[in-house]
């Protein structure tokens, strides 16, 4: 609650500092100010940076997250120029209604004896022209409609640029932020006690009975752990290096449960040259491993991943041997924090289907790779 009064706040604060800049940097602000309820033109200007202001917060939070964010460019631009139109077809509205218009002064008063004001020789020049050259004709545009629309402009292009630097610079924190979390959630999740002692047993087991899988489980082990520490920093990663490191993880679930499981892990395709976002697809699967594996009843998991030119696919199925609880966490991180990064990363790239059924529960994601 605090954090969202603050958040007005500053905004509030924001928005009465951006009206108060004519009035500040002004040489006579004050003056300008004083004449604001009877002067047309400055009630022209301050409507103009309240026009600026509703567009920047459409901007904020309309046209950036459900165009630009969705990589509908063309149509953000179009949006976009449609505003600016919209605010200069209503500034025009109000100079014809008579706000903003040049103030006229009325001309001296004509000489009553002969209808007219005598004109003194100039002779060394043409005469200086009377005031009332300087007043536009009835019907024409007024003379300052050129700087007017140049100042609506360069207001418009403001809320514009500050709209979509805050916006982008949010939306980049929270990506990192998410990153963030899901490093320390996945570190907490895969070098947690549990799953080492298990595996170290399996392992020490191995070596109890001179077994040749023994070093090779080990290593398995150790670039398991070095890719979770290092290779997770990354904004993105190898494809091939991150399905190794699925099978690695596969390998070291099956040694840890032997032949109690039937496991069927398959990779389709050529992932040479392609990039994913680091741990993006191990949570599907450790959630199988979770909660489709029970030792007091014949269980199996089925993972299939292809891909296909820019397209990966990743199948996930297992039957259920334990009771799965929606608001359970999937080994630290959870279905709904992966589901939230996948809305981050591959906004209208990717397509997830979960099925939850009574005895059964499958994933079926599609990601479309940049």
């Amino acid at each position: 609650m605090n954090n969202r009064l603050s958040t007005i706040a500053i905004h509030v604060l924001g928005c009465l500092t951006f009206l108060a800049l004519p009035y500040i940097f002004a040489s006579n602000g004050l003056a300008k100010l004083a004449e604001l309820p009877n002067n047309p033109h400055e009630q022209r200007n301050l409507i103009s940076y309240l026009l600026t202001i509703v567009f920047f917060y459409t901007n904020y939070y309309v046209l950036i997250p459900r165009l630009f964010f969705h990589r509908k460019y063309v149509l953000y631009a179009l949006a976009s120029v449609g505003c600016f139109l919209l605010i200069e077809s209503t500034l025009v509205a109000i100079n014809r209604q008579g706000i903003g218009s040049p103030v006229r002064r009325q001309p001296p008063p004509i000489d009553d004896r002969m209808g007219h004001r005598p004109l003194p020789p100039f002779p060394n020049g043409p005469r200086p022209p009377f005031p009332s050259d300087h007043f536009p004709e009835p019907g024409s545009q007024p003379s300052g409609l050129p700087s007017e629309l140049s100042q609506t402009f360069f207001l418009t292009l403001v809320g514009f640029l500050m709209a979509l630097a805050i916006r982008v610079n949010n939306r980049w924190r929270e990506t990192e932020q998410e990153k963030i979390q899901t490093e320390l959630s996945y570190l907490k999740a895969q070098i947690n006690p549990h799953f080492l002692f298990n595996t170290l047993n399996s392992i020490y087991s191995l070596a109890i009975i001179e077994s040749p899988p023994t070093a090779d489980a080990i290593v398995k082990l150790s670039s398991f752990l070095r890719y979770v520490i290092q290779e997770s920093e990354k904004n993105l990663v190898s494809l091939r290096n991150e399905l190794d490191y699925v099978g690695q993880y596969i390998s070291l679930q099956k040694l840890r449960l032997g032949d109690t499981v039937q496991i069927d892990f398959s990779v389709e395709g050529n992932a040479n040259g392609k990039q994913i976002v680091p741990l993006l697809l191990i949570s599907f699967i450790e959630n199988a491993f979770k909660y489709g594996v029970s030792p007091e009843e014949p269980s199996g998991i089925q993972i299939v991943i292809a891909i296909k030119d820019a397209e990966l696919h990743c199948y996930v199925a297992n039957k259920k041997v334990r009771v799965f609880q929606p608001t359970a966490v999937a080994s630290g991180i959870g279905l709904t924090n992966t589901k939230a990064r996948l809305q981050l990363l591959y906004p209208e790239r990717h397509r997830l289907v979960i099925s939850d059924k009574p005895d059964s529960f499958t994933v079926d994601l599609s990601i479309t790779l940049s």
